[in-house]
């Protein structure tokens, strides 16, 4: 299987190199990478033009937000294949510029996808490292699979792209990322692929991609805000097909859980940023919209910082 590598980059320039020996570091050799640098400040392009294999190509654009960038990478394997061959590749893998893909993350995610010829996206598990890469991984729970429409309609199941491989024919049918949303673009954009098909996970109980934890990144900035998940919620519960295809009832059932998700999610990330009273109002108010009863036992790890409500930077 031919794989895209798509790497949207904005001011990763201490951990991009990172990213791209991990890259050349694959067991699965048939691969071709885009680096989008959007309008990056610091030493990004100039990283990525260090590497010179020929599978690797860099492309610079004025600043416009990661889905920009990711689009920019889809179109340079879709619209443009003799830039690297006369074949489009068989799928697509977004990896982070900060984040860094394990030596067979390519092999264990494309046996997967050739395993199971109805699905449309194949999954493998992540690890969190902090920013340092010092401490050691804490390896996330296997990824869910199957027809995942619902549950996805309720929160983002993924880490972000860098664990997903993804059918060339579902990316077509999905279309681009939308570039109005700046937060949960990719939440957005994984609600689409699953109208189209089925997740498989990768077989290896191994991490394929370990995700840094960065205080400054983009995750950290906004998932104390409730106000930068609405844009997301609203394009994601407008979509007509959606719609259609699970009935206004169905859609509006979903949409109060994704209510409460939203503000675990909130409440979570403030006390894991030092803001535990504030996290506690909105742990409740989650409760609150969507008892669960694992989550109001959860509530007690809140207050000693621990388990899901460990601070950034400390052991796991």
């Amino acid at each position: 299987m031919r794989i895209a590598v798509v790497i949207p980059a904005f001011n990763v320039g201490a951990f991009l190199p990172d990213a791209l020996r991990s890259v050349l570091g694959q067991t699965h050799t048939d691969w071709s990478m885009v680096v989008v640098d959007d309008g990056s400040t610091d030493e990004t392009a100039v990283v990525a033009a260090g590497f010179s294999d020929p599978r690797i190509r860099l492309i610079r654009q004025d600043n416009c937000g990661v889905s920009a960038a990711r689009n920019r990478g889809i179109a340079a394997f879709l619209d443009d294949t003799a830039a690297f061959s006369s074949t489009a590749p068989d799928a697509f893998l977004f990896l982070d510029g900060d984040d860094r893909l394990a030596p067979d993350a390519l092999d264990c995610l494309d046996a997967a996808l050739e395993m199971a010829p109805w699905a449309a996206i194949a999954c493998g598990r992540y690890a969190r490292v902090d920013a340092a890469g010092s401490s050691p991984p804490r390896l996330a729970a296997p990824p869910p699979t199957g027809c995942l429409l619902e549950r996805l309609l309720t929160g983002n199941l993924f880490a972000n792209g860098g664990h997903l491989l993804i059918r060339r024919e579902a990316i077509e049918a999905a279309g681009r990322f939308r570039t109005d949303l700046y937060y949960g673009e990719d939440w957005e954009y994984w609600t689409r692929v699953a109208l189209l098909g089925e997740f498989v996970a990768a077989q290896s109980r191994r991490p394929v991609l370990f995700v840094r934890e960065r205080p400054g990144g983009t995750y950290c900035s906004n998932a104390t805000n409730p106000a930068a998940y609405r844009p997301a919620m609203a394009a994601i519960f407008s979509n007509p097909a959606l719609i259609n295809r699970l009935g206004i009832g169905g859609m509006a059932r979903l949409r109060q859980r994704a209510e409460a998700e939203m503000a675990w999610s909130v409440g979570r990330e403030l006390i894991r940023q030092g803001q535990r009273r504030l996290g506690q109002h909105w742990l409740g108010r989650s409760v609150w919209t969507a008892p669960s009863p694992k989550r109001l036992a959860l509530m007690g790890f809140s207050w000693l910082q621990s388990g899901p409500f460990r601070p950034y930077g400390t052991a796991g």
